[in-house]
């Protein structure tokens, strides 16, 4: 009897704040968990990835470290368009228009395949000079290590381009279980070659490069072919991603473009942050590196909601249900919230367990600690303001706004309060993650007010 009364009222609850005309709870927790699923292999990949890596030295995991904020830089720019994608195509779902999701998960994969090459051989032309303007204060050690590292990750961006879009396009039509398939084939790829060229082999950063390039070329052949041989919804075929759709490119230009230079100058900024601490010494680097793996843990849930929410306001503006779009997003942001509380709760009992896998020296795991508390605090109400909320206003079509915002708080407060706290009035780390939530903060607060308006939601982006 308790049982059946517990589950007619979760399902009362479930329904008051979950379904709507648009969609209900069951469609969209079917969309979250294989999202959440996927983040928590992406993320806690990473981490495992991260740890194997600092078996090589402090050296190393500096290196990876450092470079991987220039990498996360660049391929920004291609997973951008792949959330413009996302959005078209969830907004043509949502307007049951089959013939043109087609045509715009071909535009997606395109665009982004073009772009990554392009990227990709500026990044092995300028290697050099890219790495001695941003880390020439690093010690030789490390950036001999960088070097490889970037060269490695450059030639792979091809790879990760064309999963991603496919990806971005399977979750605008609400298949996240295909997306979640391709991306855990990827990143377990990739763990398993790591295992075997970082601690077997012991080839460091070079067997790390090798392993992230098999792993992305292998995952974009699987992604193709399962749009071409499995997918019965797309109707995608190979030939068309050559077949340029100028109108379809500037619908989804139109919210990839501004969020490509959103992305660019967001994590521009924190690659500027990332000089700062470069200055700080090699052991700055590596608790920059670490709190931000353990950080990344804590994110897991919410990062899926942010992503669930894109698919689910997209569909909802393209059915033009305004109400449904605002009713998800505030259901989405407490649960985005609560989801820190626990998380921060967890974390927390096992700081020292999950610390130990980086094999940190025992001079910076007290620095580690109180970088990682005071993130974790301010993420509860700081970070769903901040992320959750401008997801749904990217898939309303509300790009431009949210993209000027976000540039505008990074270099006016995450780098120069950053700066002002971490290296002028020498907190040093804990001072430039400070600043980053204070940045928190602030945008999410602009975002808000935002929401709360009209403006947000009046874009056509489709016909």
């Amino acid at each position: 009897m308790y049982q059946l009364k517990f589950k007619a009222n979760t399902e009362r609850l479930l329904d008051k704040h979950l379904t709507g005309e648009s969609i209900d709870y069951r469609q969209i927790i079917s969309l979250f968990i294989p999202i959440l699923i996927d983040q928590a292999f992406i993320i806690s990949l990473n981490m495992v990835n991260a740890a194997m890596i600092s078996s090589a030295g402090v050296a190393a995991i500096s290196a990876v470290n450092m470079v991987d904020s220039l990498n996360i830089f660049l391929v920004s720019v291609f997973i951008a368009m792949s959330t413009g994608g996302t959005v078209v195509v969830a907004q043509y779902k949502g307007s049951g228009n089959d013939l043109m999701v087609s045509k715009a998960a071909s535009s997606t994969i395109s665009a982004c395949a073009i772009l990554a090459l392009a990227l990709s051989l500026i990044l092995v032309l300028f290697h050099q000079p890219l790495l001695s303007v941003l880390f020439g204060a690093a010690s030789p050690e490390v950036m001999d290590n960088a070097k490889v590292y970037l060269l490695g990750g450059g030639v792979s961006f091809v790879g990760i381009a064309i999963t991603e879009a496919v990806c971005g396009a399977l979750r605008g039509i609400g298949k996240s279980r295909a997306s979640l398939m391709l991306s855990l084939f990827m990143n377990l790829t990739y763990v398993v070659l790591n295992l075997v060229f970082i601690n077997l082999l012991h080839m460091g950063v070079l067997g790390m490069t090798i392993a992230i390039n098999i792993a992305r070329y292998l995952a974009a052949a699987c992604a193709l072919y399962f749009l071409v041989k499995r997918d019965t919804d797309l109707h995608f075929q190979l030939r068309s991603i050559i077949q340029v759709n100028l109108k379809m490119l500037r619908k989804i230009f139109s919210i990839g473009i501004p969020f490509a230079a959103e992305q660019m100058f967001f994590n521009g900024g924190k690659m500027l942050t990332q000089i700062f601490i470069v200055g700080l010494g090699t052991y700055a680097i590596a608790t920059n590196a670490i709190s931000g793996s353990l950080a990344g843990v804590s994110q897991i849930p919410a990062n899926a909601l942010s992503l669930t929410l894109v698919t689910v306001v997209g569909q909802c503006i393209g059915r033009r249900n305004v109400e449904d779009a605002r009713k998800f997003t505030k259901t989405f942001l407490w649960l985005a919230s609560f989801s820190f509380v626990l998380t921060g709760v967890i974390m927390m009992a096992l700081f020292h367990p999950l610390v130990s896998l980086f094999h940190p020296p025992k001079e910076i795991v007290g620095d580690i600690f109180t970088v990682l508390l005071i993130n974790l605090i301010a993420q509860v109400p700081l970070w769903a303001i901040s992320f959750i909320m401008p997801s749904a206003l990217r898939a309303a079509g509300d790009s431009k706004f949210t993209s000027m915002v976000s540039m505008l708080s990074m270099w006016l407060f995450r780098v120069i309060l950053g700066y002002v706290l971490g290296i002028v009035l020498h907190w040093g780390i804990v001072g430039v993650w400070l600043a980053m939530n204070c940045e928190w903060g602030v945008r999410g607060t602009v975002f808000l007010l935002r929401f709360l308006g009209k403006k947000w939601y009046q874009h056509r982006l489709i016909d």
